[in-house]
């Protein structure tokens, strides 16, 4: 999806074949900047995949309620802070705590690069409540993001932890 210039906040997209149809579903938390006006944004993403594959495509899109609980989300909000100048500290603890504010049991979040412009680059990490990335049964959300700022690329990593399956 980034790489045809949809930039909606997409968490999820979900695709279903059957012979005759193929039906996305596109889970995201701004769905009115995916339709565009008049539905312009989807007729240009039906004409992109269809230039892939020639069966018939039917898009849907599912606004997400809570986007604090998708480690996408959430991971796309601090690299765009990040490439926005904001202290990388500052965006890494709004994000933990809008996170446990919504409802998480548990949040972990690693950022690395040239953090605040510095020579030598390093690694952050911040966490608050638990994450058991040992224990298959947890249902914990993990998603990359990269920032791309002046002084290079800072990558995002952001574990969720919303309770067992």
């Amino acid at each position: 999806m980034d790489k045809y210039g949809v930039r909606g906040g997409i968490a999820r997209v979900d695709i279903e074949r059957s012979p005759s149809l193929i039906t996305v579903a596109i889970h995201s938390s701004k769905p009115g900047v995916i339709i565009g006006r008049g539905g312009v944004g989807i007729e240009e993403l039906k004409k992109a995949v269809s230039k892939i594959v020639k069966t018939p495509i039917k898009v849907n899109i599912e606004e997400i309620r809570s986007p604090e609980l998708f480690a996408k989300l959430v991971a796309d909000n601090i690299a765009g802070q990040l490439e926005r100048r904001i202290a990388f500290k500052r965006a890494t603890k709004q994000a933990i705590d809008r996170t446990m504010k919504a409802g998480a049991k548990g949040i972990k979040v690693t950022v690395a690069g040239r953090l605040g412009g510095v020579d030598i680059a390093r690694s952050d990490t911040k966490s608050q409540g638990k994450i058991p990335l040992q224990t298959i049964k947890a249902d914990v959300d993990y998603a990359l993001s990269k920032a791309k700022t002046t002084y290079g690329i800072i990558g995002v990593k952001v574990w969720i932890y919303k309770g067992d399956l």
